[in-house]
């Protein structure tokens, strides 16, 4: 039951018309906005403006793409704002960002937590999304009924901030992993073998991972419809790298760079799997390492 909380679901992508969706069927009353004018199949009709649905409900769960749209919804959501309220950003962003927006929303009197989420369209659809938590235990257990609805898991991480440096840093290990297992299918390629062999390669070897299990059948089925696009993972990259030690981000400089490439290829809306058609630059660099000569070569 819905405990007299109401819910408001802010940007109704891929993830949030499908949180949206788990709300409603949990029996929470909901009230919805986005920011294109779009009507949505099964779900309320869609506010005119953030502040609309604050004044119908309490619970504020906001997905939307980016440090720019997160600022513009939480800006038009202040004026409506009040201590009733716990606001909650979804959005994948800069640590700083929320911590600055934060600030704002509790000046109101409402509470705000720093709540990314691990998960894809489908685990969203399934009510099966990690949320990891930065904020007040207070406000996280005024929310939780509403985020259980999507929830396999409510993780607490800290404070305000610390939460989003948390999903950057998860982030960072699955491009790795998606990269690295684009280049294993290249290599495999380039030496006659099926890369269906790594199939059972990887179910006896310690390098598999959630990401390879969910990718592999990806990049060797040639389907790359969005669960989580290039562009988005190019976007969390380039966050990643502006929050990390200089001296600790070489390897995501260098993702970042092939997902850059992606999307000036015209990739950027296909899942981030696409980055097996990534192809390097013909350049001296790019050369394969010397190695060390075979036994047959040696004198």
């Amino acid at each position: 039951m819905s405990s007299g909380l109401r819910a408001g679901v802010f940007g109704l992508g891929l993830i949030g018309s499908r949180v949206a969706d788990r709300v409603q069927l949990a029996g929470f009353p909901l009230a919805v906005w986005n920011r294109t004018d779009r009507r949505f199949e099964g779900l309320p009709v869609p506010a005119p403006d953030p502040a609309s649905v604050a004044r119908d409900a309490d619970i504020l769960q906001i997905f939307v793409a980016d440090d720019q749209a997160l600022h513009d919804t939480v800006r038009a959501l202040i004026p409506a704002l009040g201590p009733r309220h716990v606001v909650l950003s979804h959005a994948t962003v800069a640590p700083q960002t929320v911590r600055e927006l934060a600030a704002d929303v509790t000046a109101t009197g409402a509470a705000f937590l720093d709540a990314p989420f691990t998960g894809s369209r489908d685990a969203a659809a399934q009510g099966q999304i990690t949320y990891y938590i930065g904020g007040e235990a207070a406000a996280l257990e005024r929310a939780r009924p509403v985020l259980a609805a999507s929830a396999k898991a409510i993780l607490p991480v800290g404070e305000v901030g610390q939460a989003s440096a948390v999903k950057l840093a998860t982030n960072i290990m699955a491009a790795a992993a998606a990269v690295s297992l684009a280049e294993a299918i290249h290599l495999l390629e380039a030496n006659g073998v099926d890369p269906q062999r790594l199939v059972a390669a990887l179910d006896n070897n310690a390098a598999r991972s959630g990401v390879t299990d969910l990718k592999l059948p990806c990049m060797l089925g040639h389907d790359f419809a969005p669960r989580f696009s290039a562009r988005n993972m190019r976007k969390d990259l380039r966050l990643a790298s502006a929050a990390a030690a200089p001296e600790h981000r070489t390897l995501t400089d260098t993702m970042f760079s092939l997902y850059e490439q992606a999307c000036q290829s015209g990739l950027a809306d296909e899942d981030f799997a696409t980055i097996i058609k990534v192809r390097s630059p013909a350049t001296e660099s790019s050369a394969p390492l010397k190695t060390e000569p075979s036994l047959r070569d040696r004198p």
